[in-house]
């Protein structure tokens, strides 16, 4: 017999145990890295249970009368382990919307795991959603790097990183990310946007995943040409923010940085993300920014979000 419960603070230790050894879940899932901004979030999680021992969790935040899975993380849904199968899967989906109804809660949005995440396959929630009249609400397109498989740069991204390569640009290890995220900022400014966290969040947030957020940097004696600040899952890694300045684009400085992450530093890995090149919710492809992304070889992958209309 499974049973939901809402979650609470005495409950972290055990909800990072089951992230730790579930299906789908990574570092985004562990309360250290979702309770950063818990400020600006009502939390609604949720712990699935059978005879005392957590067999899944569902990460999640209300407003109004929406939850979702969960409004602060790229995507969430039901992380499980291996105990929850496909029939009871279905049996705790339907827990989850009484639970949620009792509350006054009209819908919930499901922001999907993509499949590259999963340590194995864990899409019994999709079904789930399915037979619940679930309907696809949103779909964003993200670039990855099938690692061990065949894949090729293209001959203009050669050309470029063996540009740079000749102009003594040294890659290694960021220590503070003051300069990077000072990079960012003027660079996303250009286009009226911020980055998502502030640099003291970042600081926060690698002081508590030191080997999990790492950054990368390229430079030409001490000046930072560009960084990438990886999210190391373990089989996946992910470039959660890239950065250039005008010298180091010129010098083709990040393909020489992303070349040397994907062909040395994680070459071993399963998969490399770039992340979504989508805006609007998924209306708009920017086809510069993912064309930049394809020419490493990199194809498409999708985000999707689900509108369950309790």
């Amino acid at each position: 017999m499974f049973t939901v419960r809402p979650y609470a603070q005495a409950d972290a230790n055990a909800w990072d145990a089951l992230v730790e050894r579930s299906r789908n879940g990574n570092l985004l899932h562990r309360r250290g890295y979702m309770d950063y901004h818990a400020d600006r979030f009502v939390d609604q999680s949720l712990m699935v249970e059978r005879s005392g021992e957590v067999v899944a969790v569902f990460p999640a935040n209300i407003q109004d009368r929406t939850v979702t899975s969960h409004g602060g993380l790229s995507y969430a849904g039901l992380i499980s382990g291996d105990a929850l199968r496909a029939e009871s899967t279905l049996a705790v989906f339907g827990q989850i919307g009484s639970h949620y109804r009792t509350l006054g809660v009209e819908r919930v949005v499901y922001k999907a795991i993509p499949h590259v995440f999963h340590a194995c396959p864990a899409e019994e929630d999709l079904y789930a959603l399915h037979r619940l009249g679930a309907q696809l609400k949103r779909r964003d397109l993200s670039s990855v790097i099938a690692l061990q498989e065949a894949f090729h740069f293209t001959s203009g991204r050669r050309h470029a990183i063996d540009k740079a390569r000749k102009a003594d640009i040294c890659v290694r290890y960021g220590v503070d990310p003051e300069g990077f995220h000072t990079l960012l900022t003027d660079v996303l400014r250009k286009h009226d946007v911020v980055p998502t966290h502030s640099l003291a969040e970042l600081r926060l947030l690698q002081a508590r995943f030191p080997q999990h957020i790492v950054l990368h940097e390229a430079r030409r004696g001490e000046d930072l040409l560009a960084a990438v600040l990886v999210y190391d899952f373990g089989r996946v890694v992910h470039t959660q923010y890239m950065a250039v300045s005008e010298e180091g684009r010129q010098l083709d400085a990040l393909s020489f940085l992303l070349a040397e992450l994907i062909e040395n530093t994680y070459a071993t890995r399963r998969h490399f993300s770039f992340g979504i090149s989508t805006e609007q919710e998924g209306r708009v492809l920017n086809t510069g920014l993912v064309a930049q992304k394809e020419y490493f070889g990199a194809r498409a992958v999708v985000h999707d979000f689900y509108e369950w209309r309790l």
